[in-house]
């Protein structure tokens, strides 16, 4: 069985996934128009995944929530400056010094077959690799004018299929594309 690797993510209109200091503070307001019990279907993806891989800067925001919100979830954190964890950092945190292709050679053997790919540095990285599957992006009716982009520069042309597409009440509209992987 070869290894899925998705990413479920929200961006600004201009296709930013953060401020330039890394604030998602605009994400937060947003999320405020959404009506209580809709998450756009992230718990549903979620029961589709057996781990994450997250690089370092997303993993160190997901420490500012106040509860951790995977559970006991697998998560693999991409580092070359954490050489420990943090106290209070679930057992099912690792930390791998790793390319794309040895995170799924090791995800594997593990035993995970659909990874969540999340922070932008690491889906650029796994895209640059040819790894990443599918995506799902949420777009916000906003313009940060500025911020961290979620797709960087590709070696090449990435052609990818439409899956599906919602438009929200509240303004989001969320798609999700296959990524079309040559033979």
């Amino acid at each position: 069985m070869s290894t899925k690797c998705s990413v479920f993510i929200a961006t600004s209109l201009d296709g930013c996934i953060a401020r330039s200091d890394g604030s998602i503070d605009w994400l937060e307001r947003a999320n405020a128009s959404v009506p209580a019990g809709e998450d756009c279907g992230y718990a549903d993806f979620m029961q589709t995944v057996d781990a994450i891989v997250m690089g370092r800067a997303t993993f160190e925001k997901v420490l500012t929530f106040p509860d951790w919100p995977y559970g006991s979830l697998p998560v693999y954190v991409l580092s070359t400056t954490i050489s420990r964890l943090p106290a209070g950092v679930p057992d099912s945190v690792q930390v791998l010094h790793a390319t794309p292709h040895d995170v799924v050679g090791r995800t594997a053997q593990a035993g995970h077959h659909h990874l969540y790919i999340d922070g932008g540095r690491t889906i650029q990285a796994f895209l640059r690799a040819g790894l990443i599957t599918e995506l799902t992006i949420t777009l916000i009716p906003l313009l940060l004018g500025s911020g961290i982009k979620l797709f960087g520069d590709l070696p090449a042309d990435t052609d990818l299929r439409l899956l599906s597409s919602k438009a929200f009440p509240f303004g989001f509209v969320q798609s999700s594309y296959g990524v079309f992987q040559e033979a």
